[in-house]
């Protein structure tokens, strides 16, 4: 078992929460013929609804939960963002903003404060959310904006019609996306799943079902990558349907996509054998995913040369990709820092702190990546004027 001794001990709701997902869980093994490919354990622990970790009511974000976003870390964040996503709406003469997974509303909230100040407000600012806790908690954010701010805001439970025009955003969406793990034994590919045994879960291996064998055998010869025996690490088969799902609707505008991920050659290269799938809770990493399922977050690494892929097989253009912190030194953040700041050198000194989180290679500047992809956009877009690393992909 899991040892606690080290960690927050949650609550008796939040335990028996635990305990009925773990009894589903354990279900489903058993129906399976005791074999639950990974992915749908992942599904199932972070979307079981009312049960799963962004589907039930625990506190996700900021201090008190299990980890931070950049739009929690510093507004500057949200403001940067907002010049380039004025720049899209210029382009096109107005249009929406669709928001996937709004966190606690932060990013919403900044957004729209700094798209006013800059006179590109857009037609409605939409939030496809599909947690109900964090759905109370964003609608409780932007009912603090100006009423004529807070109009703008509409919640969606699906996408919306084909038509919209503006900009699609997802900062730390992808990464939560249900994987498959696979395992290369130097010969074959086996797929790694779930089983019950002796009171907990664990690791269990078959071979792979043929679509995942035949994507893994691509990744291999695409990267040249010589894997060691035992080599292990993630595929996301939801991703490039996802992607086309929003290229569907999409007329016109930028899908702006941030996560923490690497380009292809990268997140398979053979020193990476144990891949990126972790665990979080309470700002604690576990390698550990079957820690206490729906309280502990689970995420992997976003292949960011297969979101190209998908984008560019949906009908749409790679418009830029780069890290993070030049995605923000391209939007203005040195403008935006200098307009942030007051006289107080208390607060210069805590924005400077938030500058230096953001943008700094070791903490979120490198290992957050940004990808652009559009329709009927001419670009050159601001956000990736001082780095594009799209050669990279």
């Amino acid at each position: 078992m899991p040892d606690l001794s080290h960690l927050p001990e949650p609550d008796e709701a939040a335990r028996q929460a635990s305990e009925a997902l773990t009894a589903r869980l354990r279900d489903e093994i058993e129906a399976a013929g005791g074999f639950l490919p990974f992915r749908r354990y992942m599904e199932l622990a972070l979307y079981a609804p009312g049960l799963g970790y962004y589907a039930a009511g625990s506190h996700k974000l900021g201090a008190g939960g299990d980890f931070t976003t950049a739009p929690e870390t510093s507004p500057l964040f949200a403001r940067c963002l907002a010049r380039q996503v004025a720049q899209v709406l210029e382009e096109l003469g107005g249009g929406q903003v669709l928001e996937f997974g709004a966190g606690t509303g932060a990013l919403a909230v900044e957004m729209l404060r700094a798209l006013a100040a800059l006179d590109r407000l857009p037609e409605q600012y939409l939030i496809l959310e599909l947690s109900p806790d964090l759905r109370e908690r964003q609608q409780a954010a932007v009912a603090d904006l100006p009423e004529a701010l807070a109009a703008r805001v509409c919640w969606l439970d699906a996408l919306p019609p084909r038509g919209f025009r503006g900009v699609m955003l997802g900062n730390e969406v992808l990464d939560a996306m249900p994987v498959e793990v696979f395992t290369w034994t130097g010969e074959s590919v086996l797929q790694r799943g779930v089983a019950w045994e002796g009171g907990r879960f664990v690791w269990a291996e078959r071979p792979a079902e043929p679509g995942l064998g035949a994507a893994v055998q691509r990744l291999q010869a695409e990267t040249g990558s010589a894997w060691p025996p035992g080599y292990t690490s993630e595929y996301s088969p939801g991703l490039a349907p996802w992607v086309a799902s929003l290229a569907e609707v999409l007329a016109a505008g930028l899908i702006l996509l941030i996560d923490y991920g690497y380009p292809r050659a990268e997140y398979y290269s053979p020193e990476r054998s144990r891949g990126t799938l972790m665990g979080y809770y309470r700002h604690r990493a576990l390698d550990d995913p079957f820690f206490l399922p729906g309280l502990a977050d689970l995420t992997a690494h976003v292949d960011f040369t297969a979101v190209a892929e998908a984008g560019v097989g949906a009908g749409l253009d790679v418009l830029g990709y780069t890290t993070q912190a030049w995605f923000l030194i391209g939007a203005g953040l040195d403008q935006v820092f200098q307009e942030s700041a007051s006289d107080d050198p208390r607060e210069q000194l805590a924005l400077a702190g938030q500058v230096r989180q953001l943008t700094l290679p070791g903490e979120m500047g490198e290992r957050f990546q940004v990808i652009g992809l559009g329709r009927g956009i001419e670009g050159p877009l601001v956000g990736f004027a001082g780095r594009d690393l799209r050669g990279r992909l």
